[in-house]
């Protein structure tokens, strides 16, 4: 009669095997126990010894104790994150969205003529595209060069930074409503506001605000 910690042994590794659809000469391959005597613990004709055990238990990322016939969960417990050093910041996840140039006439914002390239940004930003900022108008905050990310919807808050389609060209400014009136404001006080009313409203297009600022890349 085999032994009945072989027998346990011998079910659960099989168990294992099936799980992770590993063949015997794989997770030979990757425990370094050799594919016959895989084969021996499989059929129950030998108990496995620590060295073993751990060996094909880390190899099939299941719990030693577990392997062993233990009533414990089958998973491995992760190891806990090692921690951050202090004054370490880790990278952000990042996303990739289109770079937009120069926009064609009569063309949506990210029509494909119009992109440039793709770039990475912080994906929390849950930004949709970007813009390259050229000249001052909204210095100090936004410098000439700087790449702006845009989350793109059709309306914003009064006050907020908004891209704003004027003809062919994209615009940053902060954008206010008030009526029948819109006023576009610079940062830079050396600019004036831009006003629109009435039918001039049709030259203007909401593209999206502002969520992100990229400087240096």
């Amino acid at each position: 009669m085999k032994d009945q910690r072989a027998a346990t042994f011998a079910q659960r590794l099989q168990a294992a095997i099936d799980l992770r659809g590993m063949s015997k000469a794989e997770l030979a391959e990757k425990s370094g126990v050799s594919k016959s005597s895989i084969t021996h613990y499989v059929k129950g004709d030998w108990e496995g010894k620590q060295k073993v055990v751990y060996a094909l238990s880390e190899a099939l990322n299941v719990s030693e104790a577990w392997l062993m016939g233990w009533d414990v969960p089958m998973e491995r417990h992760p190891l806990a994150p090692a921690p951050i050093p202090p004054g370490f910041q880790p990278m952000p996840e990042m996303s990739a969205v289109p770079l937009v140039g120069r926009i064609a006439c009569g063309t949506p914002i990210l029509a494909e003529q119009n992109i440039e390239a793709r770039i990475g940004v912080p994906a929390l930003w849950r930004a949709d595209f970007a813009l390259t900022c050229h000249g001052n108008s909204m210095a100090a905050m936004i410098q000439d060069g700087d790449i702006v990310c845009i989350r793109k919807q059709p309306e914003v808050e009064n006050g907020e930074i908004a891209a704003v389609r004027i003809g062919e060209e994209a615009t940053l400014k902060r954008f206010y409503r008030q009526g029948d009136t819109v006023m576009l404001q610079a940062e830079n006080p050396a600019f004036s506001p831009l006003v629109y009313t009435r039918d001039q409203l049709n030259e203007i297009t909401i593209e999206g605000r502002v969520v992100g600022i990229c400087r240096g890349i």
